[in-house]
């Protein structure tokens, strides 16, 4: 077992300092910055990741379903974190979580890129999805508090901070591919990019509490089923944005069979529109209501994932992954604002709750994909994802708590 005793030092005090209560505009917008981007180092740690998928499987001669199996890896490692994030979050503050997640995902990013064989890859997969948690929770738990310090919703453009780091990462990636540079050194040039962004900014981050229930003293308690319930819409979302990130470029290069570089143009096209609606999303909420934005994001996740299965060609397929970056954009942001404003639970065992769920199906679906298309095709395992789109839009009609019309 890995002690923990040493985070006691870092205890948050009180909860929110009179500090923030009483602080200027320009100060709330300098914190604003400064936990968008953490969200964005993230980003770029994972899509950096993603960028090199194809490199990685080819350099150690994966197949399809060898790679999905491989792939299991990051889940696996959320799974074992999953009961302590919320906890760790709840006790030692989010922000001093956040530092130490960050740094220790940052690093098993560039073991990554050292991997010579499928069982150290899967390793170190294990790991990146261990503190890919952590820091998800943590930098998520920040996220509820900037939000409440404005009063207003703002988690979607927080999120397009981590989409945008998924299409930088992308960018960077062809750059790196055109220097040829290895995985490991592309690794260790992000690497140094996301440190220097925590370097500057980790100061900013809010230094609030939650009060610590005392009274239950069990590792596992029964969750609150509505955040069962949104974790659940959100794995829908989040399988489907998942395996955009890790097979748009395999579908792209062997069913569409795009020739050269323009085999990322589908994950390209993906990445900008699903960091644009989220820079937008929080508007879309306030004008339409969060019930509306989230059936309308199912329905175009299914519209695209359909219309790419149907229409196997460079043009339909590339608006037909916009489609799907438009629907997944406003979904988990507007899942995670909701959770965050429980009154039961406390904002980072709430977010443990319905993020980790969610995020099962950011990290199974693409395992699922490789089976399903090791199986079958490609294509049949993408109309597969396609009907969570329609889950969502459905399981969001039902829901009853927490969501304006």
């Amino acid at each position: 077992m890995i002690d923990l005793h040493f985070l006691g030092r870092f205890r948050a005090k009180g909860k929110y300092k009179k500090t923030y209560r009483d602080a200027k505009a320009s100060y709330l917008i300098r914190i604003r910055w400064a936990v968008s981007f953490f969200y964005f180092g993230m980003g770029l740690c994972f899509a950096t990741w993603a960028s090199r998928i194809p490199d990685i499987k080819t350099a150690l001669q994966l197949t399809d379903g060898h790679l999905g199996t491989i792939l299991f890896a990051v889940p696996m490692g959320q799974l074992v974190i999953m009961p302590f994030s919320g906890k760790l979050v709840t006790k030692y503050g989010s922000h001093r979580v956040l530092i130490i997640a960050l740094l220790c995902y940052i690093v098993s990013l560039t073991n990554l890129g050292l991997a010579t064989k499928a069982w150290e890859l899967s390793l170190g997969l294990f790991v990146f999805g261990i503190f890919g948690n952590l820091a998800n929770i943590a930098v998520n738990t920040q996220g509820v508090y900037t939000e409440v310090l404005f009063k207003k919703t703002i988690m979607s453009s927080f999120h397009g901070m981590w989409s945008l780091a998924g299409f930088t990462g992308a960018l960077v990636g062809l750059g790196m591919l055109a220097l040829k540079l290895t995985p490991y050194e592309h690794f260790l040039v992000v690497a140094v990019i996301v440190v220097l962004m925590l370097v500057f900014n980790y100061k900013l981050l809010i230094k609030a509490k939650e009060k610590v229930q005392t009274e239950n003293k069990k590792l596992f308690t029964k969750p609150d089923s509505a955040l069962i319930w949104l974790g659940v819409i959100g794995f829908c979302c989040m399988a489907s944005e998942g395996v955009m990130f890790d097979w748009s470029g395999v579908y792209f290069k062997d069913v569409i069979q795009a020739p050269g570089s323009l085999v990322i143009l589908g994950y390209t096209s993906f990445m900008i529109m699903m960091a644009g609606g989220r820079f937008f999303g929080d508007s879309l909420v306030h004008k339409f209501g969060m019930k509306s934005v989230l059936k309308i994001g199912g329905i175009l996740i299914s519209m695209g994932l359909f219309t790419a299965v149907f229409f196997p060609y460079i043009i339909p397929a590339t608006i037909a992954f916009m489609f799907v970056g438009l629907g997944v954009s406003t979904i988990v942001p507007t899942l995670y604002s909701i959770a965050g404003k429980n009154p039961t639970v406390p904002p980072g065992e709430a977010l443990t709750i319905v993020s980790s769920v969610s995020f099962l199906g950011f990290l199974m679906g693409p395992p699922v994909i490789g089976y399903i298309a090791e199986l079958s095709s490609l294509r049949f395992s993408f109309a597969f994802i396609g009907i969570f789109g329609f889950m969502i839009v459905f399981m969001v009609s039902r829901i009853k708590v927490g969501v304006q019309n």
